[in-house]
């Protein structure tokens, strides 16, 4: 089997359990009151993603329409605004995840870039659309910081992956 260029070794497959739970997290995060500050990154967005390259099959456009509709219910924004970003989103994370993979880590963040914003600006043109303000010049600015903590989601939610299958005093990881 060839390998992608950046896989320096065999992944294990990921626990479903950790899997949820990093979106559930991401979530979680997403729905504190830290404000409405445009610049904001979406972190929801950032892990569902991360999960929708390395684990297409488990984590699809289905989950994303699920946690878009929670954003929007959470925000009080048009129902089905966030599940068109998120669901667009995922759609397009899927279709690409084959070719990113074989992509260094910083590659695969400049890769991804063009898909947050297009998240936004689709969630910006249906906000416009229903006759809400917009947001300001931030909202330029948080594309750019999910696809910066690209590399950092890519660190920790594949380090349970990256463990010895069966360790041995001779193998310390």
């Amino acid at each position: 089997m060839i390998m992608p260029r950046g896989a320096d070794q065999l992944l294990l497959p990921v626990n479903p359990l950790f899997m949820w739970g990093s979106l559930l997290l991401a979530l979680g995060f997403d729905l504190m009151p830290f404000g409405r500050v445009a610049s904001r990154p979406d972190l929801l967005a950032l892990a569902l993603v991360f999960w929708n390259v390395h684990q297409p099959r488990r984590v699809g456009v289905g989950a994303a329409f699920f946690f878009g509709l929670l954003m929007d219910v959470h925000q009080g924004a048009l129902l089905g605004q966030n599940a068109l970003a998120y669901t667009l989103l995922s759609y397009f994370a899927i279709t690409i995840h084959r070719r990113l993979l074989w992509f260094s880590v910083p590659a695969q963040a400049l890769q991804i870039l063009p898909l947050f914003a297009a998240a936004h600006a689709t969630s910006l043109i249906v906000r416009l659309v229903t006759g809400s303000t917009a947001p300001g010049w931030g909202l330029l600015l948080a594309p750019l910081f999910e696809a910066a903590l690209w590399p950092l989601a890519s660190l920790l939610l594949l380090a349970p992956q990256r463990r010895a299958p069966d360790r041995d005093e001779n193998r310390p990881l």
